[in-house]
């Protein structure tokens, strides 16, 4: 019996992004395409099979601990975005500003994806979720480049709208405008019994 469920939520990436080096910047470059390899896309600054650990899993592991490298594409949606947008008092946020991997529009409160939900794409190319991408101050100085005074905002706007990550099940190309179906695990929300 499969263990994931196709879904008839259907969305299409409208940004795709490199960030090649993230010592000098957290933007994003915008690109029309990738391959995404199974140890992410080469050349890309959160590319590799294995990464340091970091803040998020410090209850887990001493920061800088060689892990599986689960956040090998930052997405977004694009929905989300125009919230956090509006809720900063924007026009619009860019994805390069928050170093975006990938924007996909039409895929329903997608922050909040099951962690294991699969994206699968036109090519077959496949990314499984990790889970929710939780927002941090980095953002704000690429924000304040372009729209001075803003920055500072983003964190508490982006709050339950910061996106997913997740890294390379099956690989592929991927390329802006082509069609993403989400498949959800096959499984009831975890519910521990108590005193367990």
């Amino acid at each position: 019996m499969p263990a994931l469920i196709p879904t008839d939520h259907v969305g299409k990436i409208t940004y795709l992004g490199r960030v090649t080096n993230r010592g000098a910047s957290l933007r994003s470059d915008p690109v029309e395409g990738l391959m995404a390899m199974f140890d992410g896309v080469r050349g890309e600054e959160h590319a590799g099979l294995t990464r340091p650990s970091c803040s998020r899993v410090l209850s887990q592991y001493p920061r800088n601990t060689e892990i599986r490298n689960v956040r090998q594409f930052s997405i977004l949606s694009a929905e989300e975005l125009d919230e956090v947008a509006a809720k900063m008092g924007l026009e619009a946020i860019r994805p390069e500003w928050v170093g975006a991997s990938m924007v996909i529009r039409g895929l329903p409160d997608f922050t909040h994806l099951p962690p294991s939900s699969r994206l699968q794409f036109s090519s077959g190319a496949t990314l499984t979720v990790d889970m929710e991408n939780r927002p941090c101050h980095l953002p704000a100085k690429e924000i304040d480049k372009d729209a001075e005074g803003f920055g500072g905002k983003f964190k508490a706007a982006a709050k339950d709208r910061r996106g997913v990550t997740a890294w390379v099940e099956r690989e592929g190309s991927l390329t802006v405008g082509d069609a993403v179906k989400l498949h959800i695990p096959d499984q009831r929300p975890w519910a521990p019994s108590p005193g367990r």
